[in-house]
């Protein structure tokens, strides 16, 4: 078996376009529809052969690196399922926000996957990485859909092509503090919720997508009552010139959609001095579909 002495990847954050809370399985998992795309901004995964065994470092934020880390259960979940040795040394980069929203460690744990199955001359095909993501979390099949954006339905793990939405500039803002998914929706009612994806954008296409007139998170009201403090920068988005601005996910991180980068650059600079040094504030694009193969590859 050869194995390939290095590879680096690209773990992208995500935000939702749309998301609907459309029922509860009797498992407990919320039934969702939801349109995610990726971004530009993104958490670097190096892997590099090594001596027997696996062992990962974290740079960027205060995180573990055993078990409790979902790249760490990524790897034993590989090498179970594939039977190779491992013989990995793992360093991961951390830049998108830990618990905000963003799917950072979902995306962490894909990259793992992928690049894994590359550095073992892809052992798994896509359908067994699909299962495996999944076992791992519920976003997790997202970011190994080699997609810049997708629809995704069930619990997450029911993926079809998403618009082309071109490299709209985004600009991110988290408070500075985690939001506990599983508290999100333990809160959330389902009767807050309206309309499925089906009544609300049927047959959209990439001709007929606007996505200003499609932004929607059932979850933002159970989070904005009780952290009224969000809305304030949701609104402040909106009065520095965001066309459209949401709440990504189960929160707290909000975004806005601008199409000027220099609007867009002069709201960030004004949200950081709203913020007082205590908001993260992340000039980002969502990522093109046009953009080279050999980009791609960094990505997926």
């Amino acid at each position: 078996m050869t194995l390939l002495e290095r590879i680096e990847l690209k773990a992208p954050a995500k935000i939702n376009l749309i998301l609907r809370v459309v029922g509860r399985r009797p498992d407990g998992y919320h039934l969702l529809e939801t349109l995610m795309a990726k971004l530009d901004l993104a958490d670097d995964l190096i892997l590099e052969s090594g001596p027997e065994g696996f062992e990962l470092t974290v740079d960027g934020a205060d995180l573990p690196v055993d078990q409790g880390n979902l790249c760490t259960r990524a790897a034993m979940a590989f090498f179970q399922a594939s039977g190779r040795p491992a013989k990995v040394r793992a360093r991961l980069v951390k830049r998108i926000p830990v618990a905000a929203g963003l799917g950072g460690g979902s995306s962490d744990a894909a990259a793992m996957l992928l690049g894994l199955n590359r550095m073992y001359g892809q052992p798994l095909d896509e359908t067994r990485l699909h299962a495996l993501g999944l076992q791992l979390g519920a976003d997790v099949p997202f970011f190994l859909y080699p997609r810049a954006t997708a629809w995704a339905e069930g619990i997450g793990e029911r993926l079809g092509p998403g618009p082309n939405l071109g490299n709209e500039l985004i600009l991110l803002v988290n408070p500075g503090w985690p939001l506990s998914t599983a508290w999100v929706f333990r809160n959330h009612k389902l009767e807050l919720t309206s309309g499925g994806r089906k009544t609300i954008v049927t047959g959209l296409n990439e001709r007929s997508f606007t996505m200003l007139g499609a932004l929607h998170n059932d979850l933002e009201r159970t989070v904005l009552a009780h952290y009224p403090s969000l809305a304030g920068i949701r609104a402040a988005l909106l009065d520095e010139g965001a066309r459209g601005a949401l709440m990504s996910g189960s929160g707290p991180t909000l975004f806005g959609v601008f199409s000027d980068p220099d609007v867009r650059h002069r709201a960030a600079e004004k949200l950081r001095t709203l913020g007082g040094g205590r908001w993260r504030v992340v000039e980002a694009a969502i990522l093109n579909m046009a953009v080279t193969d050999g980009q791609l590859q960094q990505y997926f």
